[in-house]
């Protein structure tokens, strides 16, 4: 998997841009940061609930690993080079529906895990 197409993934939900945040990329929905990418780009940060994050650290030990943000855990940390896209497509996804509002989860729009 590459920036390039967690880029697509991520900007085809539904009002989701692309921002700078410091020295990193991310990606948001109404201003709120679902995921970042450091300069580098052959990881990304997302910011999963703790239960998602969880179910990855088990699902997924080869490509995700915990987040520290300062002393907090803030969600995964992804290996872009030894990922899986399907899986990155839904942990993206999770982040998405953590950070939108209802109002826009629930406004019919059809949203694809992949």
């Amino acid at each position: 998997m590459d920036i390039t197409a967690v880029r697509r993934y991520a900007l085809s939900l539904p009002e989701a841009v692309e921002a700078p945040h410091f020295h990193y990329a991310s990606f948001r929905v109404k201003k709120k940061i679902f995921v970042t990418v450091p300069p580098d780009a052959t990881h990304i940060h997302v910011f999963v609930p703790d239960e998602a994050r969880e179910k990855a650290l088990i699902l997924y030990p080869a490509f995700v690993e915990k987040l520290l943000w300062g002393n907090k855990v803030a969600g995964v940390r992804v290996n872009l080079a030894d990922a899986n896209a399907d899986a990155v497509h839904d942990l993206i996804l999770q982040a998405w529906r953590a950070k939108a509002p209802k109002a826009l989860q629930k406004s019919g729009v059809a949203i694809s895990q992949c």
